[in-house]
């Protein structure tokens, strides 16, 4: 009976660390991305983007390879230099997307931010950007 009961713990042990281990990665992702928002870092946030992105700002709007999106959001940052930024929902959509919406705030204005991933070969990478004034 202790062996039994020493192999199916060891079973259920087996089959929920993966699903632990994709958790924590899309949680570390997530946690990424949000920083290099709040920092204005758009090198560190084009690390996740998809090959393309497609961007929502006030003043520019389109779908960018992934090179020209860096440069994009760089212009947004050093015209709209962050004073803060929180994740206010996040949550998972079909096909194993996941979303994450916030408030960014550059001086006295204030952006609803909402950025949409899309799983590539097991990982998340940026699919959706947009940066929208409340």
């Amino acid at each position: 009976m202790k062996k039994i009961i020493t192999l199916l713990t060891i079973i259920l042990v087996g089959i929920s660390a993966p699903q632990l281990h994709a958790t924590t990665k899309v949680t570390g992702v997530l946690e990424s991305v949000a920083a290099a928002i709040r920092t204005g870092n758009s090198k560190e946030l084009a690390k996740y983007f998809a090959s393309t992105v497609e961007i929502t700002l006030p003043e520019k709007d389109g779908s960018f390879s992934k090179v020209q999106a860096e440069m994009v959001m760089k212009d947004f940052f050093t015209k709209n230099i962050p004073s803060s930024f929180s994740v206010n929902q996040q949550g998972n959509s079909t096909g194993g997307s996941q979303f994450m919406i916030g408030s960014y705030k550059s001086g006295s204005r204030v952006f609803r931010t909402y950025v949409l991933f899309k799983p590539v070969n097991g990982q998340l990478f940026i699919q959706q950007i947009e940066f929208e004034t409340e």
